[in-house]
């Protein structure tokens, strides 16, 4: 499913990281912020109500009722109980891959890290899939494949580096004779 237009935190995006430090099994993570009501919030809600249905059958409503609001056992979760810049107000999808997600720019044109995009706060495109985990660890889970960098936003926790032009010019006036 595609999410359109969603802003992105926490992007381990270029490099895998372990989810607990030594335990061997590093993964890329991204988290997107959705608009409660959106397009892309009825999608998700209709997804998961969809892969609990086909996966515990009649308890999937019981289930998904007693795991709201648990990040062990829900990927999608009420913004307003973090403290993080942006999560006000919002919906947040935690997704985790344990390949490398494709990511590109608006163009659809590969971006590597050095590129500085996408990063945390800008807004992004998102191929994502949302399952139903069975088994021992039962829960809804998010999974992401890839990642199109759509627009500017305000950066998260400094997470862009500077461009040129956010540099103000020098080259006339007092501050240009220091360099004389």
């Amino acid at each position: 499913m595609q999410l359109n237009h969603v802003r992105l935190s926490f992007p381990d995006i270029f490099h895998a990281v372990e989810f607990k430090t030594g335990d061997g099994k590093p993964r890329f993570n991204a988290t997107f912020l959705v608009e409660p009501g959106s397009e892309n919030d009825i999608k998700i809600r209709n997804e998961i109500k969809r892969c609990a249905s086909e996966a515990y059958g009649k308890k999937a409503e019981a289930y998904l009722k007693q795991w709201e609001g648990n990040s062990q056992k829900f990927a999608y979760l009420d913004g307003n109980l973090k403290e993080y810049d942006g999560y006000e107000g919002m919906m947040y999808l935690s997704c985790h891959s344990k390949v490398r997600p494709g990511v590109f720019d608006t163009d659809k044109t590969p971006l590597v890290e050095e590129d500085g995009r996408p990063y945390a706060g800008c807004y992004v495109d998102a191929i994502v899939d949302i399952y139903a985990q069975t088994g021992e660890n039962p829960g809804i889970r998010g999974a992401f494949s890839g990642i199109r960098f759509r627009a500017d936003g305000d950066a998260f926790g400094g997470g862009r580096s500077a461009k040129a032009d956010d540099f103000a010019d020098i080259t006339e006036g007092a501050e240009a004779e220091s360099f004389v």
